[in-house]
């Protein structure tokens, strides 16, 4: 049974919540589904390149997130 895009967003606020939470878990399942861009690729291998020659030039997710969200 297909449902139209005016259904769904007719459905109850919880229930596109819920729906939306679950296409998402069903994607992230599967993430082999959605292969890198080549520009992605190179971005990864530059980043990894950068850690190899100095480990510890990043920095802790906690730190990173606590500036990008401006917790500092």
């Amino acid at each position: 049974m297909a449902i139209s895009r005016t259904e769904l967003l007719q459905l109850p606020l919880h229930e596109r919540l819920q729906l939306l939470e679950d296409l998402w878990d069903s994607t992230a399942a599967h993430p082999e589904a959605l292969p890198l861009s080549e520009a992605q690729c190179r971005e990864l291998d530059r980043r990894w390149t950068l850690h190899e020659q100095d480990p510890g030039r990043g920095i802790p997710w906690d730190q990173a997130r606590a500036e990008i969200l401006g917790d500092r």
